[in-house]
């Protein structure tokens, strides 16, 4: 049999493999093994699929360095929560109770930060004039920075060292409360509301990073949260939020907290300056 014919004596197309299908036209080359192609040096070829699949499945799963961030991170903030348990629950307590003397009596909460400390002040706004977990009436408070067309007027014309003192004037009453949340506890418009604040007889609360620093010395209180990052004390400031919520429900259903300090904020008429509202329309005047 000659090397070029089948074995059924069919002759062989050079380049084709088996035998002519029954329309006796050639069957098709069979397709090409995977490979480099000619001439590339073996190694640049590419990844093999097992080394693909290898990538691939790393890509989806968290790295070394990224387990061990996270394992800081949490560890920090459970050092700093610990820590404002150990040290700052009796003035929170003490807080919550004053504010279940001044709210309900018509006094008015006024909070502002800045960034994110500015969206937990609103935070805790938002607890107080809707509820925190229970039904209870709604309350006064005012979120500074929420009020972006007096914010913004404000800056314009006298700066922003002034956004929050220029607001403070206009609705903080004596014995309203005025709490500044801060990182760093040196933001200049924190520190100049407070100065308006406290000449205006508006009890300043501070919640900031560690101590010392200006602003805890600008206030009449201040919890300072001692962490190592700002996104720690902000963590822990929100915790301090919400336990301060729970202390002020707490001391409302309890018919307000006796021997929390002074009496609450009276309102002003509508009238001559320094005419005083009556209790009763105290609400309706805030």
């Amino acid at each position: 049999m000659s090397r070029h014919s089948l074995p059924d004596g069919t002759p062989e197309v050079p380049g084709v493999h088996g035998p002519p299908d029954p329309t006796g036209l050639p069957q098709p080359p069979d397709p090409p093994t995977a490979g480099p192609p000619a001439g590339l040096p073996t190694g640049l070829a590419g990844p093999s699929t097992a080394s693909t699949a290898s990538t691939a499945s790393a890509a989806g799963g968290p790295t070394p360095a990224a387990h061990e961030a996270a394992r800081r991170h949490c560890a920090s903030l459970e050092e700093a929560v610990a820590r404002l348990r150990r040290d700052h629950l009796d003035r929170i307590a003490r807080w919550g109770a004053r504010l279940a003397v001044v709210l309900p009596g018509g006094g008015r909460l006024l909070a502002a930060g800045n960034g994110g400390s500015a969206a937990q002040a609103q935070h805790l706004t938002a607890e107080l004039v809707g509820r925190y977990r229970r039904e209870r009436p709604a309350y006064s408070a005012i979120s500074l920075h929420a009020e972006t067309s007096s914010l913004t007027a404000i800056g314009n014309d006298y700066g922003f060292d002034q956004v929050y003192a220029r607001q403070v004037a206009a609705h903080g009453r004596p014995g309203d409360v005025l709490l500044l949340m801060s990182t760093s506890g040196r933001s200049g418009n924190l520190i100049a509301a407070a100065a308006t604040a406290r000449s205006a007889g508006v009890r300043v609360w501070a919640l900031t990073g560690p101590a010392p620093n200006p602003l805890a010395e600008a206030a009449h209180e201040a919890l300072c949260v001692d962490a190592g990052s700002a996104a720690t004390v902000q963590e822990a400031h929100l915790v301090a939020v919400h336990v301060l919520c729970e202390c002020f429900d707490a001391a409302v259903e309890a018919g307000g907290a006796a021997g929390a300090g002074a009496a609450a904020p009276a309102r002003r008429t509508g009238g001559a300056p320094g005419v005083l509202a009556p209790a009763a329309a105290r609400r309706r005047l805030s």
